[in-house]
């Protein structure tokens, strides 16, 4: 495959190896470029990586082929990426694929087992009403054409809202619907998350559905935990230490404890987009 081809949609089956294995794969094993992914807007390259006869596909970002941004600092996309991999298993959720930080072909960047979504699955639909129907909730209004526009609506899904807290306390800029993969198995992933853990809030998301709601039980429960575990101290601080910065740990904190204190999903605030663009 040259490195211009285009790599076909993203698509996972876990297999069967704990998530322990894949990430010591994705980190030690030998990591070969195969392609690299047009669609993304920082540098994106397909890879296989193989250690001790095991091999699995993952996609590689190198720190080099990062795109400045006015409001991050310059190369910092990767460890945000893999920051936002040890928040979601500190939930115990694993919305996140096994990611790490590793020496690749073209320097540091990060690595992460590679998706295949299912077809199948439908989480977000345009219909031509002004309310969503049973099984769904609103998002807002989309211009379709000239002079006709239909309600954006992602799917009432318990394995959506678990992805909505958790973009809540990594502060997500970017949640748009091609960075949601369900996959065959009945898993849900989430993936590109190189624009979180700023220190200002700058929530933008398609999963506003819930805004203004009482958080889950079930919610509550994961977020106590991770004050815990973000607690000076604490294992996920510590895992945290030189993936982002120590005022992005404590305004992860903050945001912990905000969500804590509320009791419910946060609501756009107003002083930022709310919803990324191009959505999907």
């Amino acid at each position: 495959m040259s490195a211009t081809e285009r790599i076909p949609p993203r698509s996972v089956t876990p297999g069967t190896a704990s998530d322990a294995a894949r990430v010591e794969l994705l980190a030690r094993g030998e990591l070969t470029v195969r392609g690299r992914i047009r669609e993304a807007s920082n540098a994106a390259l397909f890879c296989t990586v193989a250690l001790d006869g095991r091999e699995a596909s993952c996609v590689y970002k190198p720190v080099a082929g990062e795109r400045p941004l006015w409001d991050f600092p310059d190369g910092t996309l990767a460890g945000r990426e893999v920051a936002a991999y040890e928040v979601s298993e500190a939930t115990g959720w694993g919305l996140v694929p096994p990611t790490v930080l590793r020496d690749g072909p073209y320097g540091e960047g990060m690595v992460q087992l590679w998706i295949d979504a299912s077809a199948e699955a439908e989480l977000l639909a345009l219909i031509d009403a002004e309310e969503p129907g049973p099984g769904w909730k609103a998002i807002g209004f989309a211009e379709v054409d000239e002079d006709r526009t239909a309600l954006l609506v992602h799917a009432d899904d318990e394995r959506l809202r678990r992805l909505a807290v958790l973009d809540a306390v990594l502060n997500n800029a970017d949640r748009k619907g091609g960075h949601l993969l369900p996959t065959a198995d009945g898993r849900l992933y989430g993936i590109d998350h190189g624009v979180t853990f700023n220190v200002e809030n700058k929530l933008r998301t398609l999963l506003w559905g819930w805004a203004g709601e009482p958080l889950p039980e079930e919610a509550v429960g994961v977020l106590k935990g991770l004050r815990d575990a973000l607690a000076e101290g604490g294992a996920l601080a510590a895992r945290l230490t030189g993936l982002i910065t120590p005022a992005e740990t404590d305004a992860t904190r903050a945001r912990v404890d905000a969500l804590l204190a509320s009791g419910v999903h946060p609501e756009p605030s107003g002083e930022w987009p709310a919803i990324p663009w191009p959505p999907v």
